[in-house]
């Protein structure tokens, strides 16, 4: 018999998300980790201000590490702030750290943050994906599939 699947991530109050990853990647497998944060990064955070653009993440010494994510400092943090685009460091277990190791390594593939947001236990958590790049004519299939959509959708509600 085969087992469940799990249920899917309880996102509560979604705080960034990167659009874009899902036009350039193809997404194979998500994951959802915890985020080590400082005091006015959860703050930021939950004032709506985060940017994970341009952000991707790394396995280095055994951990996963989160690059290049912007969250702006927090407007009442003092002397106390934290500084904007420093990594940060995912939780994840040695389990799944293994496994997306692997997948860079061996498979060339790449890990992408797809959101940032606050589960129902009210913790900070980032949806991560394994993906792989899609190439330019890949993207043109992409636009042309969401393009004939839209028009079926249009069509479908004029007709009615």
């Amino acid at each position: 018999m085969a087992r469940p699947k799990p249920p899917e991530f309880d996102k509560q109050k979604t705080v960034a998300e990167n659009r874009r990853a899902r036009f350039d990647y193809h997404i194979d497998e998500k994951f959802e980790a915890g985020l080590a944060l400082q005091g006015t990064e959860v703050k930021a955070l939950r004032a709506g201000e985060a940017t994970i653009a341009e952000s991707y993440a790394e396995v280095k010494d055994g951990e996963v590490w989160l690059i290049n994510s912007n969250i702006p400092e927090y407007s009442h943090g003092n002397r106390l702030n934290h500084e904007p685009r420093r990594p940060r460091k995912l939780l994840l277990n040695a389990r799944q750290i293994g496994k997306l190791f692997g997948a860079v390594e061996r498979k060339g593939m790449t890990l992408v943050p797809l959101s940032i947001y606050f589960n129902g236990q009210g913790r900070a958590k980032v949806e991560l994906a394994l993906a792989k790049g899609k190439q330019a004519h890949d993207k043109r299939a992409t636009i042309k599939e969401r393009d004939w959509k839209r028009d079926k959708a249009r069509l479908m509600r004029d007709r009615g």
